[in-house]
């Protein structure tokens, strides 16, 4: 039987036409951060007058693997960021409509993961994230290349009032009987019941020998509590025989709703921008791209990312080790000088004791 081998004309073709897909990409904006990124963007004057704007930082973080692939870090902890830089594509033309094309927003990101027994220390490891928005309105969520969530934005965000609310007009009926369990009507308290006492004097209770009734009066044993009490007396709970369940206005068109088929248009953007409030300083921002084609984003994550994450986190569990060995030999160091202590403290028991004796 003959074996057939793989054309190398057709071969080729598959090639052009991959690199076709890549070339063909619309790359709308794509920031790797050189040393001119000053040049490109703005840094807003946003709660600079209240001594609130944060500082940004030019560094390639603590745990990279090229230092000179930098990224902006935020630096103040407890501060407002914000900075933003134009959308320039083409001789004249800015900006860009998602009306016929995917927008996906692709950068790297430090994670922060603050330790609990460490609260001072931020350790940061670098993701890709990426949002992917199409022209049907669906979006996609991506991690480090990974899907992580997929959906429309009609049903999953709430960016258009509703179709249906409840009748504000409609009111409960005054007959409607919405309670599951009634008191049994057939159950009778018990004959005697509200003669048992709550607390009974203690039978093992004695009048102290030396009680003078005159001196300090009548002697009264101590109260207890009485275990055949059984607290106030309730009729069984039985099923209500007229329940209706809860009652819930019914659902009417909602008057202020309008359908927007195009709500995922954005029809002229022009900026990418980073604006936070943060707690705790040290996130960093690198290789932002906006594009059109998922794939080209997933390769350019790729080339970023993915070309340091293993080096990275090498990097990072090094650190960790050491961070962990060093603690580990304070603790040592800690328990020999309480020993120490501990020894000195009884040699000078032992020698006070002498001096007594």
């Amino acid at each position: 039987m003959a074996i057939r081998g793989r054309s190398p004309r057709a071969f080729s073709l598959i090639l052009l036409l991959s690199l076709f897909a890549f070339t063909s990409a619309k790359v709308f904006f794509e920031e790797r951060f050189d040393d001119e990124w000053e040049k490109r963007w703005v840094k807003s004057d946003w709660k600079r007058d209240e001594n609130m704007a944060g500082e940004w930082n030019y560094t390639a973080g603590k745990w990279n693997a090229d230092p000179n692939d930098k990224g902006i870090q935020t630096s103040e902890d407890y501060r407002f960021y914000a900075i933003s830089a134009d959308i320039m594509f083409g001789p004249d033309i800015c900006g860009y409509s998602t009306k016929k094309v995917h927008a996906i927003l692709n950068y790297n990101g430090t994670n922060h993961l603050i330790k609990k027994d460490v609260p001072c220390e931020t350790d940061q490891l670098t993701h890709v994230y990426t949002f992917i928005l199409r022209p049907d309105a669906t979006y996609s969520i991506l991690i480090d290349n990974q899907e992580k969530q997929t959906g429309s934005l009609y049903k999953d965000w709430d960016l258009l009032p509703p179709k249906k609310i409840k009748d504000p007009e409609a009111k409960k009926p005054e007959d409607w009987d919405d309670k599951e369990y009634i008191p049994d009507p057939e159950d009778k308290k018990p004959e005697g019941y509200d003669d048992i006492p709550k607390e009974i004097p203690d039978p093992d209770a004695k009048k102290p020998e030396d009680w003078d009734d005159e001196e300090d009066g009548e002697w009264t044993a101590p109260t207890i509590p009485n275990p055949e009490y059984k607290g106030p007396w309730e009729p069984k709970k039985i099923k209500n025989p007229n329940y209706k369940g809860k009652w819930k206005a019914p659902m009417i068109d909602n008057p202020d709703f309008k359908d927007d088929p195009d709500l995922y248009v954005y029809p002229n953007l022009r900026y990418v921008g980073i604006e936070l409030w943060q707690v705790k300083s040290g996130t960093l921002f690198d290789n932002i791209l906006v594009c059109d084609d998922p794939e080209y984003a997933k390769q350019v994550a790729e080339e970023t990312w993915g070309k340091h994450k293993d080096a990275e986190k090498a990097a990072f569990e090094e650190a960790e080790k050491k961070r962990e060995e060093e603690a580990e030999d304070e603790d040592e160091d800690a328990d020999e000088d309480s020993d120490a202590e501990s020894k000195s403290d009884s040699k000078e028991d032992e020698e006070v004791k002498h001096d007594e004796l």
